[in-house]
């Protein structure tokens, strides 16, 4: 009877699925050499071009990265930071943290007034900008672990640049959303404006100033753009609005090369990133506490694997707020948080009958809400080189602020830092110690690139936009492949849901539960809220090799473009 009950269901939810994605859903592509998967089809194709020259996978991420600050300007960037997890074909991996950091003039309370009370200074403007890590970041793993030159990787960015490209749906969306805000900028105005309007589908997007910019990075790499020309840029464009950041911020900025974080699940390798994301650890933790239990036979999006998956998450972002943020700055448990045994122990609280109020939840203190809008790409090549990369300004269009005379959007990073301690945000989230500012700090994130191995072979790569929902986004897609047997496609197309402890909701995408489970869920004491926003938005690559195939799988929530050889 439970397995009539379970497929009636799944039969509601493709119909429903179908209906909601009829005609929208993104095709994967399928190749046999190599594969890029970004959020811009041009980003695609250059990284794909690089690997057909003869480059590897790190040359093919380098140059994505790189076009994706011209193409896809309200979320690449090279006034941003990140991580890149690389996997190389002899099996060894690391992570490049080129996270932002707060400039060293930071402080502790620099966005509350005069009463104590936040400000929204944080959210845009100069005062939001934190020391940009892209460019530093990507030319390391360039000179590291790529075998191109750096002019040959940035030329195709350079061009694109001046030639210009053709605004999508997307750009002109993002553009009209943002037109007032954009425009209180001069150079973000002259840069993203034709006249009083900003650029629409159909229009070609020139940027000179940018690939002038570029230009000078592939002559002077990180030197120039942390003490040369650029640098001078933007300390010009901090002191014309009143930002902190100095010539001495730029030049003290350095990348770190950092361990990745490794679990096992069902005999799936699990390889993601460190601190200061929380992404690795949280990622690790859910699947290590849900592995306790057989969601197979509970039933695909029934109500009793909602909530066993419900009740973890809300255990790790709890564990998230107490315990997390930069590892130079706190000291963090990571090898009691990623092990069997503490998962065991969390799993023990969970009562498989009814929900736990998350103020019953033990705790620490949880950070500022994250910008929704970083961007995540995907690459391996021929070889088995395997590289997953998530870099951000934080929110669309960053501080809003487009340098003068250098042509690119700098982040607002510092928001992602706690603004006040122990009082809720707008958002229902609480600012704390561990991830307060301090200068050269660097925010904590929730960004998780990742990499699932399986007898050793990389299957699965992996990895998401959408702030604090990026995690349980490629936890759900992991399960999905992994307990519920659907292919790549399916997995990431599935719909999906998300808890984060704080507020105490459990929130899904529309059409992702039957009413049925809805029902069984607030009996148990869930507090539901469907929503129309996006819980999570990947870009994925899938390798079958028995049959010698290498699938890329963007997700339509993203809009993103697969492209391979």
């Amino acid at each position: 009877m439970q397995s009539i009950i379970r497929y009636r269901f799944i039969a509601v939810y493709v119909v429903c699925f179908l209906l909601f994605n009829f005609n929208t859903a993104i095709p994967q592509v399928r190749a046999k050499h190599a594969m890029v998967v970004s959020a811009h089809r041009l980003a695609s194709e250059v990284g794909v071009n690089i690997m057909k020259k003869g480059g590897n996978a790190i040359d093919a991420a380098v140059a994505a990265g790189f076009a994706l600050s011209v193409v896809f300007p309200e979320a690449g960037n090279i006034g941003g930071g990140g991580f890149m997890l690389i996997r190389k074909q002899d099996g060894s991996s690391i992570v490049i943290d080129f996270r932002e950091q707060a400039p060293k003039a930071s402080h502790r309370n620099m966005y509350l007034d005069s009463h104590g009370n936040a400000t929204d200074k944080s959210l845009e403007g100069y005062l939001s900008v934190a020391v940009p890590g892209t460019v530093a970041g990507l030319i390391k793993a360039l000179e590291e672990y790529g075998t191109m030159d750096l002019h040959s990787v940035i030329q195709p960015s350079i061009e694109l640049a001046e030639n210009g490209f053709v605004v999508d749906q997307h750009l002109e969306s993002n553009l009209r959303a943002y037109a007032e805000k954009l425009k209180m900028y001069p150079a973000t105005f002259k840069t993203f404006f034709r006249g009083d309007t900003t650029y629409i589908e159909g229009d070609t997007l020139r940027q000179p100033e940018l690939a002038a910019t570029l230009r000078r990075i592939q002559k002077g790499g990180i030197d120039e753009f942390y003490h040369g020309r650029t640098a001078k840029l933007m300390i010009e464009e901090m002191q014309r609005g009143g930002g902190l950041i100095t010539m001495e911020d730029l030049a003290d900025y350095t990348p770190i090369v950092r361990k990745p974080l490794r679990t096992n699940y069902r005999g799936y390798e699990i390889i993601s990133i460190p601190p200061p994301s929380s992404g690795g650890i949280c990622l690790i933790e859910l699947l290590n506490t849900i592995e306790g239990y057989d969601l197979t036979s509970m039933g695909y999006h029934s109500s009793r694997s909602l909530h066993v998956m419900t009740e973890a998450m809300k255990r790790v972002y709890a564990d998230r707020a107490e315990f997390l943020g930069d590892p130079e700055f706190i000291s963090i448990p990571t090898e009691n948080l990623i092990s069997k045994q503490y998962a065991t122990n969390r799993r023990a609280e969970i009562d498989t009958l009814k929900a736990t109020p998350g103020n019953l939840i033990r705790h620490g203190i949880d950070p500022l809400q994250e910008g929704n809008n970083t961007t995540h790409f995907v690459v391996i090549d021929s070889s088995g080189n395997v590289v997953s990369t998530t870099y951000t300004i934080n929110d669309l269009f960053g501080s809003k602020v487009v340098v003068t005379g250098a042509g690119f959007f700098l982040n607002d990073e510092m928001d992602d830092f706690s603004i006040k301690s122990g009082e809720p945000n707008a958002y229902g989230l609480i600012g704390g110690t561990a991830n307060a500012i301090e200068p050269g700090k660097r925010p904590l994130s929730s960004m998780t690139p990742t990499i699932v191995l399986k007898d050793g072979n990389p299957i699965m790569v992996l990895g998401a936009r959408g702030g604090s929902r990026i995690i349980t986004g490629v936890f759900q897609t992991i399960i999905n492949v992994i307990d519920f047997g659907m292919n790549m496609c399916e997995a990431v197309d599935a719909l999906r849901f998300h808890h984060q402890w704080m507020p105490d909701e459990l929130i899904y995408e529309k059409y992702c539960l039957s009413k049925d489970v809805v029902e069984n869920l607030e009996r148990k004491g869930h507090t539901l809220k469907e929503t129309n926003s996006k819980v999570g938005a990947l870009e994925t690559i899938y390798i079958d090799h028995i049959n010698g195939w290498i699938y890329g799988v963007p997700d339509d929530r993203e809009g993103g473009v697969a492209d391979g050889f």
